[in-house]
């Protein structure tokens, strides 16, 4: 992308942390901080100027529940270190929903007899991250925070606050990555989707 003005864009980072995971899993990387830190800072290119990488995740959940079939008891432990370590770094900034468990769902239709435990899943809801990234870009917009904003997420759900931010004059990159295809919705709702390739190891 070239510069128009000879002055790079203020560029902010917006990472939809739940998209990025699936992505990188498939991909076969380690999904860690490094690997979020090295594609939030490899987002940008020479025509823009980083301000922040905004992460968006849920804590992972911790509790116990009793499985679908035996009834036996199930602890989920999962550990928050990776996302402390990762707001620690420059240019970081981490924003936290919560998961809440609603239970197990079957892994394949239609139930047949004689399944176990499994042959179930458990279902997670996302809660609070929605409403985090509206308010967040409704303030980067109304501050002027930036002038380009970087987006890694699949979610058409998010193409209103990409059309709140383009018609007050904030550009739109929507980041897609090989084998992915970016919801049309998003690419409606965007200036530009930009190719990236995954760091090198």
């Amino acid at each position: 992308m070239f510069l128009l003005s000879g002055i790079a864009m203020k560029t902010i980072v917006v990472i939809d942390g739940g998209h990025l995971r699936v992505l990188a899993r498939q991909a076969g990387l380690i999904y860690d901080a490094d690997l979020i830190e090295a594609i939030g800072c490899g987002c940008v290119d020479r025509s823009e100027t980083l301000i922040r990488v905004q992460y968006y995740d849920c804590v992972p959940f911790n509790g116990v529940v009793r499985l679908p079939v035996t009834g036996a008891e199930r602890e989920f432990a999962g550990s928050d270190r990776w996302l402390s370590d990762l707001a620690e770094r420059d240019f970081m900034m981490t924003r936290l929903g919560t998961l809440k468990f609603r239970g197990f769902k079957p892994r394949s239709l239609p139930i047949t007899p004689g399944l176990g435990d499994d042959d179930f899943r458990p279902d997670f809801e996302q809660r609070g991250l929605d409403l985090r990234i509206g308010l967040d870009v409704a303030d980067i917009v109304s501050r002027g925070a930036a002038e380009r904003m970087v987006w890694i997420t699949g979610d058409p759900g998010l193409a209103p606050a990409f059309e709140h931010a383009r018609h007050r004059g904030v550009q739109i990159i929507v980041v897609s990555f090989p084998g992915q295809r970016v919801p049309a919705e998003l690419l409606w709702a965007s200036d530009v989707n930009r190719q990236m390739d995954w760091p090198a190891s």
